[in-house]
């Protein structure tokens, strides 16, 4: 299976981000495509994609 690798819109050019898999179970560096690749649950990970889009950790 090929996995789609996406990253925020809001990094624009920038490439010291994280990209996320389309099937949001997995992030990577996205400076290091190549490199390791991190596993997540994937309800754990939308749950805290949801506090991050509802501001929860902005300082």
């Amino acid at each position: 299976m090929t996995v789609t690798w996406r990253k925020s819109t809001s990094s624009g050019a920038n490439t010291s981000c994280v990209e996320v898999a389309n099937s949001l179970d997995a992030v990577r560096d996205s400076k290091n495509p190549s490199g390791p690749v991190l596993s997540v649950d994937r309800a754990e990970f939308t749950a805290f994609l949801a506090d991050v889009k509802s501001g929860r950790f902005d300082g």
